[in-house]
């Protein structure tokens, strides 16, 4: 028998949301499942970093935490660090340096990376390299995405 569906209240990019949702979903498919389609499915694994969100401020794969284990945490997807209406400094960069292709992997790198700007504006590239290794890219290799990090850290010093 399948779970009944519940709606439970989380806060989303900064809005309090309520979301419909069955009690073992994990909180990438409650986010995708709710409209939050930035939030991709990789590999449903916790390997490749494309369902990365931010819980609490921390880089968190979707695919591997139980949704209900959420609730009191603040989640932050790609589009609360930037969207079409407000783009972050961030995804500027990663543009920019020419860090996007096919851009299915972009927003966990967005969200780790502003995590990492966060937790240090000055990284070297060991500390890049290592904060984002949890992210993988098909596309383009990952010189471009260093730059983007580095540009996009350049640039928030200033601001």
């Amino acid at each position: 028998m399948a779970d009944a569906k519940i709606r439970e209240v989380f806060t989303v990019n900064g809005q309090e949301v309520t979301l419909a949702l069955e009690a073992n979903d994990t909180l990438l498919t409650a986010l995708r499942n709710n409209g939050y389609t930035e939030v991709k499915n990789g590999c449903s694994e916790g390997q490749c970093g494309a369902c990365i969100v931010q819980l609490d401020g921390r880089p968190v794969n979707s695919c591997q935490a139980l949704a209900l284990s959420a609730k009191k945490k603040k989640i932050t997807t790609s589009k609360g660090i930037g969207n079409y209406a407000r783009v972050s400094v961030i995804q500027e960069a990663y543009v920019e340096a020419g860090a996007v292709q096919c851009g299915f992997c972009i927003p966990g790198f967005i969200v780790t990376t502003d995590a990492l700007l966060r937790e240090n504006p000055n990284p070297s590239d060991e500390e890049i390299r290592f904060y984002l290794s949890g992210n993988l890219c098909r596309c383009t290799g990952y010189v471009k995405i260093i730059d983007a990090v580095k540009l996009a850290a350049s640039r928030m010093k200033k601001a």
